[in-house]
């Protein structure tokens, strides 16, 4: 109910009006207002399209940095074509591009991709993003005007999600649902409260507080070292910012179902830091959210009214958050089985992890105990 409440105080950036907002403080002509940088491995299929949507960005210079991160297909060749046209020139952008061939012992891949790009970094704000993300030509100096408006450290612009399938539509709401019980990003500007946020997708930051947190060399063994860079800026007392806004950023981050739950392959046993017994705990939660519902509806008296009642709970959720989501409440229909997917998905990775002694990325085998001994604790 608290997200039905208060969803409205979530600021849309499309709304905000131009003139209200600071310009970009000049800089010489060659210096850029911001750096990009974008780690891809293997993702021959979308990151042309990724950089020439920011070839596309008006009213800010941009320093590209593009991290080929040991792929095996053409990643690396079309990074490399796309930064040797003019065009980067005549908008005042510039592109680099890295080739990493080697990991070096005690690192993750995207963390080592990130960190090594950080160091190249020539502007005062860095916005960590995917190789498969699709900026609108506006996105990037809007958000950046944001950011300085709010005098904030770090600001996450929710992306939008490009949803082709009723597999995905229903698993995007029923996760988006379930984090509404824990997550409110309308406190993550508050520092009183422990809310926070990071998303791979758009993680902008300035640079000095990027610098003293020690950069991504601190989270070297991170899975998901997007929220636990959000977590650690928040902890830290920096000032943090939420947003969305339609199209700004959009990203199709799965293909199907399916593809949600191999998505969150790497994920979910991690955000629970590879305790066994938390992750059971918490599947047990969501077995109770999908069994007494579904039971209640089929008695009679209060506990069908309850059961009506949480369900429609949901769909409020749904209706209020329909901006960032882009999914239909009538998907609420779905809800229990798009949980029990979720709860296979949890299932499936802490099971897939204990069994390889390790987690898979990007075709790299990484120890269960070294992540665990560099998880840290808990949020």
């Amino acid at each position: 109910m608290q997200w039905v409440r208060n969803a409205h105080r979530l600021t849309d950036l499309t709304q905000l009006r131009w003139d209200q907002l600071p310009d970009l403080p000049p800089l010489p002509d060659t210096r850029p207002e911001l750096t990009v940088i974008i780690p891809a491995c293997n993702e021959e299929a979308s990151v042309e399209a990724t950089l020439r949507s920011l070839i596309a960005s008006w009213g800010i210079r941009l320093q590209v940095i593009a991290v080929d991160d040991r792929s095996t297909d053409r990643t690396g060749a079309i990074m490399e074509k796309v930064a040797s046209e003019a065009k980067w020139q005549s908008a005042g952008h510039t592109l680099q591009v890295i080739h990493v061939r080697d990991l070096p012992s005690g690192w993750l891949g995207k963390p080592h991709a990130l960190a090594t790009a950080a160091e190249a970094a020539q502007s005062d704000w860095i916005l960590f993003t995917d190789g498969d993300v699709l900026f609108a030509p506006q996105a990037l100096t809007l958000a950046l005007r944001y950011a300085l408006a709010e005098r904030a450290d770090h600001l996450v612009l929710m992306p939008h999600w490009i949803v082709k399938s009723h597999g995905e539509a229903a698993m995007h709401g029923a996760m988006h649902a379930l984090t509404t019980w824990t997550f409110r990003p309308w406190r993550v500007a508050d520092p009183s409260r422990p809310d926070f946020i990071g998303v791979g997708a758009f993680n902008l930051v300035r640079r000095s507080a990027y610098e003293a947190l020690g950069g991504f060399a601190t989270l070297r063994m991170e899975v998901i070292e997007d929220l636990r860079f959000g977590w650690m800026l928040k902890r830290a007392g920096y000032r943090q910012r939420f947003a969305f806004g339609p199209g700004l950023a959009a990203v199709r981050w799965s293909r199907g179902a399916w593809g949600v739950v191999r998505n969150l392959e790497k994920n979910l046993f991690a955000l629970y830091r590879y305790r066994v017994g938390l992750t059971l705990l918490t599947c047990f939660g969501l077995a109770i959210q999908i069994v007494f519902p579904l039971a209640a509806l089929w008695g009679s008296g209060w506990s069908r009214a309850a059961a009506v009642t949480l369900y429609a709970c949901v769909a409020g959720i749904y209706i209020t958050s329909r901006k960032v989501t882009r999914v239909s409440a009538a998907y609420v229909l779905l809800y229990p089985l798009a949980v029990s997917l979720f709860l296979f998905a949890m299932l499936r990775s802490m099971t897939l992890a204990l069994l390889r002694g390790g987690v898979v990325w990007r075709g790299t085998l990484y120890s269960l105990k070294r992540l665990r001994d560099h998880a840290g604790g808990m949020w």
